[in-house]
């Protein structure tokens, strides 16, 4: 009964509504929330199903964040060509370094990738003239909204909010699309030979199939995802930074994968709201927030395994058995 529910659809119309509560700061962390979702389900898309640890996967997220940032603010761009040129350059980038990091296994692949953002994160933080160094670029422009006040007359209930509002539904938009396609990509053969080579890649090379091909394509979806989230991170941060590149947001989305539960598609997600919102609460109490955030974040890892997502499925498989028996 539970798999007949359309939880995707009921989740995109809440996050909708969020506006609608009248609070700022809701409609800030729900905005927040949802574009670490998509970072996330990027990562879990090597991580989780192609089975490729990356130590650097934040190099995707600064390049896609300052690729956008440069064409809005510099060039004059309109968000329309500059947010899937972040991709595009995302996926060149991706390409070029993956070509290099999938000739390796395991830990030696994901030092490489960490490496690579090193000299990603190194190449933000030092080149003055096009990054703004280690001062940033601030003052990243919203996208254009007159058109709404032109419409609303037409269209009354998309007028009334603020340009920061209009900016989340755009986030919510795309983020579902992006979420649609990866969804896609996961349920196709291609995704379910990235599975089979998680699980045996010598098995899978032994009948005929191309893994560094495989794993490769895997890590340029993956980094364009990135991409494209960093882009929308650098508008609602209305700034970009070298440390959006730096090996802590690596760590950060990774946590964020395990703890909602690697391999299932909307784990990363759920480990994405389970994370901010442990921040927002227990930065309000104590200026000692790492150490506790750190000691949950221990006790629920050893207490699901499988992450979150991954313990409610099992739980809700359990309920069904027994509904069966009965």
């Amino acid at each position: 009964m539970l798999r007949r529910v359309p939880w995707p659809l009921l989740v995109f119309a809440a996050a909708l509504f969020v506006p609608a509560l009248g609070s700022r700061f809701y409609t800030f962390v729900a905005n927040d929330i949802v574009i670490w979702a998509l970072f996330a389900t990027s990562l879990n898309l090597l991580v989780g199903y192609t089975g490729l640890v990356s130590f650097g996967h934040a190099a995707y997220f600064g390049i896609g964040a300052y690729t956008t940032g440069i064409l809005m603010k510099k060039a004059g761009l309109a968000f329309l060509l500059a947010f899937p040129a972040a991709g595009l350059v995302t996926a060149t980038f991706a390409l070029v370094f993956g070509f290099f990091c999938v000739r390796l296994t395991r830990i030696y692949f994901a030092m490489l990738t960490l490496a690579f953002a090193q000299i990603v994160w190194a190449i933000c933080f030092k080149w003055n003239e096009v990054t703004g160094g280690e001062q940033g670029m601030p003052e990243i422009p919203y996208p254009d909204f007159d058109w709404v006040e032109r419409v609303s007359g037409i269209l009354p209930f998309l007028g009334g909010y603020r340009t920061s509002e209009y900016f989340y539904f755009v986030t919510v938009v795309l983020v579902a699309a992006c979420f649609w396609i990866l969804r896609r990509i996961v349920g196709s053969p291609f995704g379910r030979m990235l599975t089979t080579i998680r699980e045996n890649p010598e098995r899978a090379e032994f009948i005929g199939v191309n893994v560094r091909r495989y794993e490769l394509a895997a890590f340029v979806l993956a980094g364009t995802f990135a991409g494209l989230a960093g882009g929308l991170f650098g508008i609602f941060n209305r700034g970009v930074f070298p440390d959006f590149a730096y090996w802590t947001k690596s760590a950060e989305v990774l946590i964020m994968t395990l703890l909602g539960g690697m391999g299932t598609f909307f784990g990363p997600g759920v480990g994405a709201v389970a994370l901010i919102l442990l921040n927002q609460q227990i930065v309000s109490y104590t200026e000692y927030w790492p150490l506790i955030l750190g000691t949950i974040l221990v006790v629920l890892l050893f207490a699901f395994p499988g992450g979150i997502a991954g313990t409610a499925q099992g739980f809700a498989r359990w309920i069904g058995r027994r509904l069966g028996r009965a």
